[in-house]
């Protein structure tokens, strides 16, 4: 018999909703969910660290069959127990509220990453493209070949830290060497142009 596609939970468009921004709208990224069935063996992972700003508070969520859920829960009791009441609440009042807080995320991202990117491609020896969402720049830095050690010598010698590119390569392909990661997700839009005057005045020094 052949098998019917599920019809969406009213849980998941809360799912996505914390995408950064394309040209203002909202881009929630593929996923499985979108063709799962009920009791496919999927399990999806959400986190509330980057869409409300609760990075350090350790809570989320999971999508999964609810013939887990049993299950799910004796894991989560032996191994974490469980999120503490109070972080519990804030995480219910941040979904009662993601109408409000997420789209003054994107937008202040997207206000962000605006500021950062064209200061970036006017520096003299910077390869960069501006990504259409997220809240991290990469580009490439012109005679710099070992990414983690111009990273550290960043660090040390201009007071930036960014991450090299090859840490988010699997085999640490020889393709991202050079590549450096700058997450722009700051408060203040000054700390932004700063970084990238430090960052020019290390390469005039170099």
């Amino acid at each position: 018999m052949a098998r019917r596609r599920a019809a969406p939970s009213r849980a998941l468009p809360w799912w996505g909703r914390g995408a950064a921004p394309r040209g203002g709208d909202h881009v929630c990224a593929p996923s499985f969910l979108d063709i799962a069935l009920p009791d496919d063996r999927l399990m999806v992972a959400h986190s509330f660290s980057k869409s409300f700003l609760m990075t350090g508070w350790r809570l989320g969520w999971l999508v999964m069959p609810a013939a887990f859920t049993t299950h799910m829960g004796k894991l989560i009791e032996f191994n974490t127990s469980c999120a503490p009441v109070f972080i519990q609440r804030a995480g219910v009042v941040a979904l009662q509220r993601t109408d409000e807080v997420t789209p003054q995320v994107v937008a202040h991202l997207k206000k962000c990453r605006d500021t950062l990117v064209p200061l970036l491609q006017a520096v003299p020896g910077v390869e960069l493209a501006a990504a259409p969402g997220g809240m991290y720049a990469f580009f490439r830095l012109a005679g710099q070949g070992d990414a983690f050690e111009t990273a550290k010598r960043l660090v040390l010698e201009a007071g930036l830290g960014l991450a090299p590119g090859d840490a988010f390569s699997a085999d640490r392909s020889p393709a991202m060497q050079g590549w450096l990661r700058w997450c722009f997700a700051s408060h203040d839009l000054a700390r932004l142009r700063e970084g990238v005057g430090r960052l020019r005045g290390w390469l005039a020094r170099e």
